[in-house]
């Protein structure tokens, strides 16, 4: 951990601080209700288990102002092929409508899972390139209104 301490304020580098963190999240939701004049937000979590209580994957997202945000999407790998994925994400997506939320956005490096979500309805939005390997994360938005539940 490095620090500059003097006789002002203390600044620290170092591992990720759960109560930063928090209070990093705290001020930012404020400032953000404050200038959008929405405060409602939720996470958002989606999970599956096999028979004996194990992973089989999960989502875990945000809500916010009648968009839903996917933070993490992952199934294990031998059951990658059996359709938990698209189920997952249907969940979230049937979820985020009932909270009243019209739009999703997620991204997904290119060695992950962009076809997924192109296939799920979701369009590419841009790019953030540089990322280790050649590879890119790419952005995705998908609206809601008009899909049937």
């Amino acid at each position: 951990m490095n620090s500059d301490q003097g006789s002002g304020p203390t600044l620290t580098v170092g591992e990720r601080d759960t109560d930063l963190n928090q209070r990093l999240s705290e001020g930012l939701d404020a400032f953000n209700a404050a200038a959008t004049g929405v405060a409602e937000q939720g996470t958002l979590s989606v999970k599956v288990t096999d028979e004996a209580g194990e992973l089989i994957g999960g989502l875990a997202g945000w809500t916010w102002g009648g968009l839903c945000g996917v933070s993490l999407l992952w199934v294990r790998e031998d059951s990658r092929k059996d359709g938990w994925g698209s189920r997952i994400l249907r969940a979230a997506e049937e979820e985020a409508l009932r909270r009243g939320c019209d739009r999703m956005v997620v991204s997904s490096f290119t060695f992950q899972a962009p076809g997924f979500y192109q296939r799920h309805g979701y369009k590419e939005t841009g790019r953030t390139l540089g990322i280790p390997g050649g590879h890119e994360d790419v952005h995705f938005f998908k609206s809601l209104s008009g899909r049937q539940g």
